[in-house]
């Protein structure tokens, strides 16, 4: 079972929110960040080379300092304020009509490590150890990492409560068209039960952010073991997560794009197609995958429905029923010779969020020769999958909208 525990959270006051308020580090490079930081934006301290002239490499030490002043500045100017007891946030975010609510809570780095808190993605070492440097040198956890937990009525009505008994602390739209609402609960026997009922969650799944949790997790390892006096529940034992029921969220597609077709011609590919899919020419029109093993195809200004035909995947293997692994198996393998998705400079990566016009797009300019489009996992392939102890190819899933980074600081020392 899982353990939380809250936290004096370092936030904006209301009336700042928005201005100090980022989009997470990874979704923007250095010159997008530097063109849409605002005096106060938490992009400051995230994406601290912005704040050069040229901008400089983001891993040297002189960006790290940078970070940390700004850090030590914003305080000292009233822009980020920590609160002044231990609590739990509620935090929901609105997409195209649909709101989905999680809590903010400090997830426990001993989970990470004994797989209570279950991935489905490979971490690299290198952006383990960059994000650690991070945490290190702000003794923080800057921004949350994104989990999800199997659905509890009792979780669900604490939630609602909040919800309906006082208005958000903060309640904005960015810049995106996306909504972001946030109340506190510094009501102490909520707390508690909150905490208490996730005594009885058996695991969290990390939906996004598998290199700021790993990163989270390993520097608390680190604490507790430069410490003779660790008793586990010092601060550093735990990390920033916001956690959402699973039924609220919805993974988005993942799409891909490839550069060329492995010396063949659009009508020799499309033949070659028919082996292993039934093909039918949508004609101009987008098409979208209609279903599991159904993609779309655009080539030569046409979209083309590829449904895979049976005894071409394994529904039974909770990584070979994937449509990634079908398309990756039986076109990019077998047609076009990518053997390593995460290494081939010939294949790119498209989230759904850009839509399928953007796959069409980069067709038609002449940067592709070919765009698919896949039907999105689901929330019960993931947990199915991390459950397994399995992890899913690379580029699989999408999650939307991304979590607003400056809401809410943990700070690692009280």
């Amino acid at each position: 079972m899982v353990k939380v525990k809250p936290f004096a959270a370092v936030r904006p006051p209301k009336e700042l929110v928005k201005e100090v308020a980022a989009r997470p580090y990874d979704v923007l490079n250095s010159i997008e960040a530097k063109q849409e930081a605002g005096e106060k934006s938490l992009l400051h301290i995230t994406k601290p080379e912005i704040d050069f002239d040229p901008i400089i490499d983001e891993h040297t030490q002189e960006a790290y300092n940078k970070a940390v002043e700004n850090f030590k500045l914003w305080q000292e100017r009233g822009w980020l304020v920590q609160d002044k007891k231990e609590m739990y946030y509620v935090y929901a975010q609105t997409m195209d009509g649909r709101t989905q609510y999680g809590l903010v809570v400090g997830a426990n780095v001993e989970d990470y490590l004994t797989g209570k808190i279950k991935k489905h993605e490979l971490t690299r070492k290198d952006k383990e150890e960059d994000r650690m440097i991070h945490v290190r040198i702000q003794d923080a956890n800057i921004e949350p990492v994104f989990f999800a937990y199997p659905d509890n009525n009792e979780i669900n009505a604490i939630v609602d409560s909040v919800v309906k008994s006082k208005p958000a602390d903060y309640d904005f739209v960015a810049e995106d068209g996306f909504g972001h609402h946030f109340w506190t609960i510094e009501d102490d026997i909520t707390n508690n039960k909150i905490t208490e009922i996730f005594s009885t969650i058996p695991a969290f799944y990390v939906a996004d952010g598998h290199h700021r949790t790993a990163a989270a997790a390993l520097v608390g390892e680190e604490k507790r073991s430069k410490n003779p006096n660790h008793t586990g529940e010092e601060e550093y034992n735990f990390f920033m997560a916001v956690v959402f029921p699973e039924s609220h969220l919805k993974i988005i597609d993942y799409n891909r794009v490839v550069k060329d077709l492995n010396g063949m011609t659009n009508d020799e590919f499309i033949e070659k197609l028919t082996e292993d899919f039934i093909v039918e020419d949508k004609g101009t029109t987008i098409y979208a995958p209609s279903g599991l093993h159904n993609f779309s195809m655009f080539i030569n200004k046409k979209w083309y429905s590829l449904t895979a035909r049976d005894g071409r995947y394994d529904d039974n293997d909770p990584i070979g029923v994937l449509d990634v692994t079908v398309l990756s198996n039986l076109v990019f393998d077998k047609l076009l010779d990518i053997k390593d998705l995460r290494t081939s400079k010939r294949i790119d990566f498209v989230g759904g969020i850009r839509g399928l016009a953007e796959l069409s797009r980069r067709v038609d300019s002449g940067e592709m020769a070919a765009a698919f489009a896949l039907y999105p996992v689901s929330m019960r392939q993931l947990i199915d999958i991390a459950d397994t102890n399995n992890i899913m190819p690379p580029k699989t899933t999408w999650f939307e909208p991304k979590l607003r980074s400056g809401l809410a600081i943990h700070k690692l020392s009280k």
